[in-house]
Order: structure tokens, then C-alpha cells, then sequence
């Protein structure tokens, strides 16, 4: 916009009302419409105050602006002035003009707007309790709940988050006990003591919301980020929700907090009640085949997922000027996902298909990834190599992802010696990467060298203490070795610590309990890890302990649901073919 074009802007801000005047002059019985308050000074001082922001002087612009807005109490010269100020970064002048603005128009929604950022944004938090209050106060009663919502937004941004909890508190007090207004005026308190690290004080408010209606949708969503916070506590006000018709969004925020948390049974178990419900919805079928397919139920993967592409909007072909449109993200995922489920029932040429409808640059290096692989696959190692490395570079990232990339190619095949000498030369590049070190002391042990794998990890716990993979690693191997059994568990449990849901962590436990001779408490713990993550490694494990428990009916279902899941994996074959002599 051209500095004269943005002055005729500002300048209509006061000529319109005299301007649609205009059309009643000739009206019969009319008088003359009243002038203009736009007289040749305030023209005047108006263009000096832009001109002045033009070239930057931004306390001139400010104080001309304010200077009008005050002599024709006109409050779009006001919020004008607001703007300035903010421009310039000076938040007092900025609420100065908002105090003047509010005080010359008393019922001013916009104002009090203004005035709400400001003291927040100033930590000036008691008096933020004013504007909120009066803006909640000529809200109606059909807009409060949404009011709530909105001026609570503005409290999340202050820095004082406690504070700001207690002060929306205050504003809300006449809301907290009505049925129409109660659940989301404590839902929102509770969303603020929660991002307080007030936990104990954020359940409470779920509890006050859902005493109210448990079937709040803003109390539900309430409960499902109180999940990491209070699991049991939360799950039990979620459990009605859950059980009538939970709205479609907060059941797959459920699902993803779940999903968070390792807690992948109950996550399908959710997508399924919710593509029952409305098979309409798009993404419950993309999250029902992912989680399928991580289950290697590869027919109902590929179903649920063709299900999800076929609910997607249909793209308009691209014109002869038009390039092809980006693939959104979720089909993205789907067709990903497809590729791998064609390429693990040996169809390359259907995998390759999938991934020739993917266009989206920011994916090409998965894309490419998994052109390497069903390379791989064919035979074509070095081939799918190449193609790795000569994948363009464009970010820091790109490099090391490439090594990521390099690095599965050769697990896949079984090449550990050539992923040992990658890796190390790896961590040349990348001296220090947690991941790479911890990935070169797994190939150590792949290679029979236990002593340099823990030297390895204790470098690596010793740099990164918060690492709880290389707690976990070092941990199961002593246990696998029947090695140093106490301290064996002391390294498991340090990794639960960091990861209390996580299934393979709870299979290192169990393998410790079953090498200290604790057979019933292995078995529980096998049992819960398998339920949450069906993964074969997991089932070699247990249909060991049911089989030394002489369950031998149990243990080879054990082992042929894992054989089910990956016939390939090397624990699960030679634990079948050390007890019982044939897979």
C-alpha cells in the first residue's frame, strides 16, 4: 500500500460517517447532514502522524494519533493509536491509549480486548480481572461459554500462569456452579493450573466440571491432558464420556494422548468404537490402520487404510499450467504405509505404485527410503545404498538422516559388520550423537562383543543421563547373559522411570524376574507388555516362561501368534528351535 493510498485509508476512518450522509440530502423533510469532524487541521495532524510512521518516528506518529483521537473521540483513531504504540514495542503507551479508548467508549468491546492482552502481556494480572469481568457481563447468555473460552485464551499467554489461573478464577466466579456454563469455566481454570504444574489443583477442576455434566466435551478434553499428569484419576471422569456419544475430535485427542502413551490396545480399541460409530470419519480409519499395521495385522491395515483414502476429498485434476497438487499429509502416511504392507506380502511393483502418487517434497527422503528398500529386498543391496547416499542434502538434517536410512537397509539384510563400520565412521562426523553411539554398541553386541557394547552405553549413560534406552539395553543384556542379575534390575528400573508404559522396557523387567527365578511375576508382566505391543520378540519371551512353567499348550500359541507377527525375527525362531526343536 502507497503512503498516499494508506492516508486516504486512515483519513475515511472519519470522513464515512459524514460520507452516507450523503444519499439523504435531497430526501424530502431531511435536514442538511452534519459536517465533518475532518477539518483542515486534523487533516493535517492525521498525515503528520502517518508520515511520521512512515519514516519511523514512531513517538511522534503515537502522540499526533492520540492527539486526534482524543479532540474527535473517535475509537478506530484510538485503537490506531493502540497499534502505533504496539509497533514500537512501547506496551505502557499501548495501554495508555486502551485506558483512554475504554474510559470515552465504557461499552467498548474492543477496548476492553485491548486492555485484557496488555495486563496480561505486562503481568499486571489483578487488574486484567476488570476487562474480563465486563466483557464476560455483556456477553449473552448464548455467547458466555464461547466468551469463557475466548477470554481465557488470552490468560494462557501470561507468564504467571498460577497467578492467571486465580485471577480468571475470579472473573468466572458467578459461571462455576451453573449448569449451562459450569463445566467450561472449570475446565478452562483447570487448563491454566495445569499448565501452572498445578496437577493435583487441575484434577480438581475436572472433578467441579464433570460433578456438573460428566458429559462436557470441554471436561473431557480437560481430563485427556490431565492423562500424563493423573491416569487413574482422569480415566475415571473420562469413563461416562467415553461410554455415551463422546464427540469425534476429543475421542481422537484421546486417542493420540493414549497412542503417547504406549497404550496401544486401548487406542484401537477407541478408533474401532469410532469408526463404528461414524464411518464417515476420515482420520479414526488412518490411526485404526496404522495401528494394524505396527501390529502386523497387514489384511485389516490395508482395508482400514484404503478406507480412510477412499473418505478423502476428491483433488481436481491438475490444468496443462498447473503442476500436481501436493498430497496431503495423512494420504501421505496412507500410501506410506500401503507401500510397506505390498511390500511385505511381496509385491513390489504395487508397493512402487503407492509411492508414485506421493507428491510432497518435504517426504521425498521416505519416499526414496522405501525405494531403497524394496530395492534391498529384491537383492539389489548395493544398489539401494547408492540410491541412500545420493539423496540430495538440502538441511544439516538430511545428512544424518541418511545414515539413519543407510543404517536400516544393512539391519534388514543382516549385514551388522558393514552397520558396525557405518556407524563408526558416523560418529566421526557426529561425535557425540546419542543415537549413533547407542546404535554402534547394539551392532557390538550383535558382533559378540558384550564387553565393548557396555563400555559403549556407560560412556553414553555417563554423557546423557536421561538417555533410558541405553539403560534398558544394558540392562536386558546382563539379564540375557545371566549376568549381575541386581544390577541388572537397578538399569531396567532406572529406564522405567523414564518410560513407566513402555512395553519393551516391561519385557527387560520380566526377563529379569524370569532369570532370578520370579516365574509368576515374569509371566504378568509378559502378558501385560504383549497386550499392549504384540511384537515377536515379546512372544519368544513369554512362550519361554509359559513353557518352562510346563504350559506347553500356551507357550507355542505364545510363539505362533509372534511367528504370525514376524516369522523373520531371530530371537523368536531360536528360542523356538531351542525348546522345542522346529518351528
Amino acid at each position: 500500500m502507497s503512503r498516499i493510498t494508506h492516508l486516504v485509508t486512515v483519513c475515511a476512518l472519519v470522513f464515512t460517517p459524514w460520507a452516507l450522509a450523503q444519499d439523504a440530502v435531497n430526501a424530502p423533510g431531511n435536514s442538511p447532514p452534519p459536517r465533518s469532524a475532518l477539518s483542515a487541521q486534523l487533516f493535517y495532524q492525521l498525515l503528520l502522524s502517518e508520515l511520521s510512521l512512515q519514516n519511523e518516528d514512531l513517538g511522534s506518529a503515537y502522540g499526533l494519533m492520540m492527539g486526534a483521537a482524543r479532540q474527535v473521540q473517535d475509537p478506530q483513531l484510538f485503537e490506531r493509536a493502540v497499534d502505533i504504540a504496539l509497533r514500537s514495542r512501547d506496551a505502557n503507551a499501548a495501554l495508555g491509549a486502551a485506558k483512554a479508548w475504554q474510559q470515552a467508549f465504557p461499552d467498548s468491546p474492543d477496548a476492553d480486548r485491548y486492555l485484557l492482552q496488555l495486563f496480561i502481556g505486562l503481568n499486571r494480572l489483578p487488574e486484567a480481572l476488570g476487562p474480563a469481568q465486563r466483557s464476560l457481563a455483556r456477553s449473552s447468555d448464548s455467547e458466555r461459554a464461547s466468551t469463557i473460552v475466548f477470554i481465557s485464551r488470552f490468560f494462557t499467554r501470561a507468564s504467571d500462569k498460577a497467578g492467571a489461573a486465580e485471577v480468571l478464577e475470579k472473573a468466572l466466579t458467578k459461571d462455576l456452579y451453573s449448569p449451562s456454563t459450569g463445566p467450561v469455566a472449570w475446565a478452562m481454570i483447570g487448563n491454566l493450573r495445569l499448565l501452572a504444574g498445578a496437577k493435583s489443583g487441575a484434577l480438581t477442576a475436572a472433578r467441579m466440571g464433570a460433578g456438573i455434566n460428566p458429559l462436557s466435551d470441554d471436561v473431557a478434553l480437560l481430563c485427556v491432558n490431565l492423562l500424563d499428569a493423573d491416569f487413574d484419576g482422569a480415566q475415571t471422569l473420562l469413563a461416562p464420556y467415553l461410554a455415551a456419544k463422546p464427540q469425534a475430535e476429543v475421542q481422537m485427542g484421546y486417542v493420540r494422548k493414549l497412542i503417547d502413551l504406549q497404550r496401544y490396545t486401548q487406542a484401537l480399541e477407541q478408533v474401532v468404537a469410532l469408526s463404528n460409530r461414524q464411518p464417515d470419519y476420515p482420520e479414526a480409519w488412518l490411526v485404526k490402520g496404522s495401528i494394524e499395521f505396527q501390529n502386523q495385522a497387514l489384511g485389516p491395515a490395508e482395508l482400514s487404510l484404503q478406507r480412510y483414502l477412499s473418505l478423502l476429498p476428491v483433488a481436481e485434476p491438475p490444468s496443462e499450467e498447473d503442476d500436481a497438487p501436493f498430497t496431503p499429509r495423512g494420504a501421505v502416511q496412507a500410501y506410506l504405509v500401503l507401500a510397506q504392507i505390498a511390500q511385505k506380502n511381496q509385491k513390489p511393483a504395487q508397493a512402487q505404485a503407492y509411492l508414485e502418487r506421493i507428491n510432497s517434497p518435504q517426504d521425498a527422503a521416505k519416499v526414496q527410503l522405501r525405494r531403497a528398500m524394496i530395492l534391498a529386498q529384491q537383492g539389489q543391496l548395493e544398489q539401494a545404498r547408492a540410491l541412500v547416499r545420493a539423496m540430495p542434502e538440502k538441511t544439516p538434517e538430511d545428512s544424518r538422516n541418511k545414515i539413519t536410512v543407510e543404517l536400516q537397509l544393512l539391519r534388514d539384510n543382516q549385514q551388522e559388520q558393514a552397520a558396525y563400520a557405518l556407524l563408526t565412521q558416523a560418529l566421526q562426523k557426529y561425535p557425540g550423537d546419542a543415537e549413533l553411539s547407542y546404535e554402534l554398541a547394539i551392532s557390538a553386541e550383535k558382533l559378540g562383543r558384550p564387553d565393548e557394547m557396555e563400555t559403549l552405553l556407560r560412556r553414553l549413560i555417563s554423557a546423557k543421563p536421561d538417555y533410558h534406552a541405553a539403560y534398558n539395553a544394558l540392562g536386558y543384556s546382563l539379564a540375557d547373559r545371566n549376568k549381575r542379575l541386581p544390577e541388572a534390575r537397578e538399569l531396567v528400573e532406572k529406564a522405567l522411570e523414564f518410560a513407566p508404559e513402555d512395553p519393551f522396557i516391561i519385557d527387560s523387567l520380566a526377563w529379569v524376574e524370569f532369570r532370578s527365578g520370579n516365574l509368576d511375576q515374569s509371566l504378568a508382566l509378559l502378558q501385560q507388555a504383549f497386550a499392549s505391543r504384540p511384537d515377536a520378540e515379546i512372544a519368544a519371551h513369554l512362550g519361554e516362561v509359559l513353557w518352562t512353567l510346563d504350559q506347553r499348550d500356551k507357550a507355542i500359541a505364545a510363539w505362533n501368534q509372534g511367528l504370525q507377527l514376524n516369522r523373520d525375527n531371530d530371537t523368536l525362531k531360536a528360542t523356538i528351535l531351542r525348546l522345542r526343536g522346529a518351528l
